[in-house]
């Protein structure tokens, strides 16, 4: 088994020869990294002009190790060869090093342009306070013009140099033309998406270690290939990767959940497209107020005066929902301007919740249902987004309410609560640790007069009936553009597409939700006819998790009633696949979600049951889709058809072999 590991590629701010001067301050012995504990030079060589600097050592590590481990393994230290290739001509610090002990059991093979940062900045302010500034670039030694008697010798001289430089280059694992052609290639030392300026990580990000950077490259070249549209700021893949614990796997998957349910309903376009109702905006206690002492943005929300019975009455769960995310998303834009106001990354709000009010209203089971449900989509898509959360002026009822909503909040988000019960937040370690006086809120006997709706009880001439509330909250919390579909084992989904024009383009886009689908497209002369009842041919299945529709009758053979247009396209769970056919006949395509099983072993041979029913019972066969598509009339199409550039999407465990399997020539992958 290969694991790769990808580390950072830092860009300082200093030469590269200065660089290098501190880099071999680490030979042979490192004070900063105990375990290193020597290192002995076993082969060098310099090139006669001196831009070729070629030296491997062996070196030995300490490993921190129970003494009878070690004796059980039969080794003291573990020993390495790390070979370092200086190109002071192309400026460049080649790096190979490969595993001595255990080599018979398992190789380690590592190469890189430059690891450990703190270590080089250590020995960089060394050199500063010797007085070691600037260190000269290399420039080629000067050549004296050979004289007509000394002109055969000096032929002779480069007719060996050319032989013997070339050898011994090549023993060290260097080419000739490195040595000898001021235009060799350069080395690729990492493309602009694997490196982090220092600079912008200070301004932006904060203090990472380099495990923590390369968690976010890693990550984000990921989120490039696999998401060719628009990807979340390092800002935000940062917010994830912290809410796993830098645990990458864990960090993608419910980053690219989220990156779904964004997509699915719109949110990244909610500020500018969804104006909350009125009755939020009269009675909804909440709102942003200036900043805390940390430079984050103040969301002050006076929940004990808010009627969440009424505004659950009268505009139902969806429409709270949406506004909190509304707010959700507002706090995301402060933050980035913060951080250019006050010159820091700041990646998070303070919430402060004035309780003086709550009472048993607040605990109508509705109303906490609303509570839990925001809790849970705020949670999974918003992570380490609050900084901290000021509780004022608890009650003796909020034990309760805490009660109910505590085991839906995460144990790091509980750690940034700070809750006071009466007038305790005046008091040392209260409010004023967290929040300077001039912007205290009036209603807290501060100076400061704040701007957020007092609430109050919502009207009952605003509720509305049950049967519209029902309904509201179906059109708000499905008003999207995709469709949803459940596909089982033996019962794909399929829609039907009629082309007019030849040369028009079909277009998709779907997630893969749920299970592993494979995708086919089919054209047919005649149109899918819908069957009787007790007919074989095309039915439909109406379940919670969305329809399901078969067009292809039974009865129909491939390649006689209908073909294939593209080849079968396997889809992981959690992929995101956007693509375009372009059309070469008129007639009807069908585009086909169909579930996708592993090969049976040995189990061929037992009976089949109705692949319907048994897919209704059976959760491991049933799968699950959201699509979009949309035909592009040929007389509408701009572009040629290798405008279409190739982008195959996922989110979840994405195959090589899935990423490989993108479109035949007449259809290509694009981004939407």
């Amino acid at each position: 088994m290969v694991q790769k590991y990808q580390s950072p590629v830092r860009v300082y701010k200093y030469p590269f020869e200065l660089i290098m001067a501190a880099y071999e301050r680490r030979f042979p012995t490192c004070p900063l990294i105990p375990m290193f504990v020597g290192s002995d030079t076993v082969n060098e060589f310099k090139s006669e002009d001196g831009a070729i600097h070629v030296i491997e050592r062996r070196c030995k590590l300490d490993v921190d190790a129970p003494r009878l481990l070690k004796k059980i393994a039969g080794v003291d230290y573990v020993y390495f060869v790390q070979k370092n290739s200086l190109n002071s001509r192309e400026r460049t610090l080649h790096i190979e090093a490969y595993n001595e002990t255990f080599s018979n059991r398992v190789i380690i093979n590592e190469h890189c342009c430059y690891t450990g940062k703190e270590i080089i900045e250590y020995y960089l302010r060394q050199l500063e306070e010797e007085g070691i500034t600037f260190v000269p670039r290399w420039t080629p030694p000067s050549i004296t013009p050979c004289s007509d008697t000394s002109l055969s010798s000096c032929k002779k001289q480069a007719a060996s140099m050319a032989v013997i430089i070339p050898d011994a280059a090549l023993k060290e694992g260097l080419s000739g033309d490195a040595l000898s052609s001021p235009s060799a290639p350069e080395p690729v030392v990492g493309t602009p998406d694997d490196k982090l300026d220092a600079d912008y990580i200070k301004r932006y990000l904060g203090d990472l270690t380099p495990l923590q950077e390369s968690c976010l490259i890693r990550l984000r070249q990921w989120l490039q290939e696999t998401h060719k549209g628009k990807i979340p700021k390092d800002e935000h893949i940062l917010r994830f990767l912290r809410a796993r614990d830098f645990n990458i796997d864990k960090a993608r998957e419910i980053m690219c959940q989220s990156l779904t349910w964004r997509k699915q309903h719109q949110v990244d376009y909610i500020l500018e497209t969804w104006t909350p109702p009125q009755v939020l905006q009269d009675y909804y206690a909440g709102g942003w107020h200036h900043h805390d002492k940390d430079g984050r943005p103040l969301y002050v929300l006076r929940l004990g005066q808010m009627d969440t019975k009424g505004l659950v009455r009268a505009l139902g769960e969806e429409a709270l929902l949406r506004y909190v995310l509304s707010i959700n998303e507002e706090g995301l834009r402060r933050c980035e301007e913060n951080t250019k106001v006050f010159g820091r990354p700041i990646s998070s709000w303070t919430c402060l919740v004035d309780l003086e009010g709550l009472n048993m209203r607040h605990l109508w089971r509705p109303g906490v249902k609303a509570l839990l449900r925001i809790i849970e989509v705020v949670e999974a898509n918003y992570p380490e987004t609050l900084g901290r959360l000021l509780i004022l002026r608890a009650p003796r009822v909020f034990p309760v309410l805490w009660t109910l909503v505590s085991p839906f909040i995460d144990d790091n988000t509980r750690r940034k609560f700070l809750i006071y019960a009466g007038n305790d937040y005046q008091g040392p370690g209260g409010l004023l640790d967290y929040i300077d006086k001039e912007i205290i809120p009036d209603f807290l006997s501060g100076e400061c007069m704040c701007e957020v709706p007092e609430g109050g009880l919502v009207p009952k001439s605003l509720y509305r009936t049950a049967e519209e509330l029902e309904n509201e909250d179906l059109k708000l919390w499905t008003e999207t553009i995709y469709q949803s579909a459940s596909v089982f084992k033996g019962a794909p989904h399929e829609i039907l597409i009629q082309i007019v024009d030849a040369s028009s383009v079909i277009t998709w886009d779907f997630d893969v939700c749920k299970g592993d689908i494979v995708f086919n497209i089919y054209h047919s002369k005649r149109s899918p006819q819908p069957a009787k009842k007790d007919s074989l041919g095309a039915h439909s299945i109406t379940s919670p998790g969305g329809n399901n529709v078969q067009l292809i009758d039974k009865v129909w053979q491939l390649g006689r009633d209908y073909s294939m247009v593209e080849s079968p396209l396997i889809c992981k769970e959690g992929e995101s696949v956007q693509g375009s056919h372009v059309t070469r006949w008129p007639g009807f395509y069908i585009l086909q979600w169909k579930f996708h099983s592993m090969p049976a072993c040995a189990a061929s041979s037992l009976p089949r049951v109705d692949d319907v029913l048994a897919s209704l019972q059976v959760s491991s066969h049933k799968c699950k889709v959201m699509y979009y598509t949309e035909v592009i009339g040929s007389e509408d199409f701009r572009g040629s058809m290798t405008s279409l550039e190739s982008s195959h999407s996922g989110f979840s465990q994405l195959s090589a072999a899935t990423t490989s399997s993108s479109q035949s020539h007449s259809s290509s992958m694009i981004s939407r």
